[in-house]
Parts: C-alpha cells; structure tokens; sequence
C-alpha cells in the first residue's frame, strides 16, 4: 500500500468515526453531550476535509484550485446535497411522505448530474 493511500485510509477513518460520533452525541437528548457532540463532529469534518488537500500535496500537486468550475461544482453538490437532507427531514421528521420523497429525489438528481460536470461530457 503506497503511503498517500494509508494516510487517506487513516484521516477518513478517524474523521469519519469522530464525525459520526459527534452526530450521535449531539442529536440524540438522552445523552445529554450537545456541546461536546458539536465540538467532536467539527473535528472530525475538519479532518475529512483536510484529506483533500494532504492528498493532493502527497501526489506533488498544488493544495487547492480554484477556479469557476471548482466553485461551481461545490456549490452544485452543497446545494444538491442540501436538498437531499430536507427530502430526509421531511420524510423522518415532519411526517410529510410523498412531498420529502420527492424533494429528496430532486437533490439525488442534483447530485448525479455531478458527475458530468466532473467527468466532462465527450
């Protein structure tokens, strides 16, 4: 396993873990951890994100790019995945059924269509 390939596996695991632990521990009252449950989920989507840019520095690479089509293509699956979440929230949450069924289908589309726009069309 090359080392850039270990490090990627590390960073996502323990961001991963530390994130979803977060989540827990936030969201759910009985445990009574809001504060720290916040803390522990910044951690770990902090780590999570810095995969990309120690990823891409361990490849020689420069950190980061931005241009017109990086920031539209993140802004293209925040959005996307934005509206996925409020699809969920009113299906689990709201008990609104067949409206979140069909707003979370929008932000799956949302999202597929990113694929095109990072693969190019040919």
């Amino acid at each position: 396993m090359k080392k850039k390939n270990f490090v990627t596996l590390i960073m996502g695991t323990v961001g991963g873990i530390l994130f979803a632990l977060g989540m827990c521990m936030a969201l759910l009252p009985e445990w009574g951890a809001m504060q720290q449950g916040v803390a522990a989920g910044a951690i770990g989507a902090v780590m999570l994100l810095a995969i990309v840019p120690v990823r891409r520095k361990m490849d020689g690479k420069p950190a980061i790019v931005l241009n017109a089509r990086t920031i539209g293509t993140a802004l293209l699956g925040i959005f996307g995945a934005a509206v996925l979440g409020v699809g969920m929230c009113m299906v689990l949450v709201w008990n609104m059924m067949i409206p979140g069924i069909i707003v979370g289908l929008v932000g799956i589309v949302l999202l597929l269509c990113l694929i095109p726009v990072i693969k190019g069309l040919k």
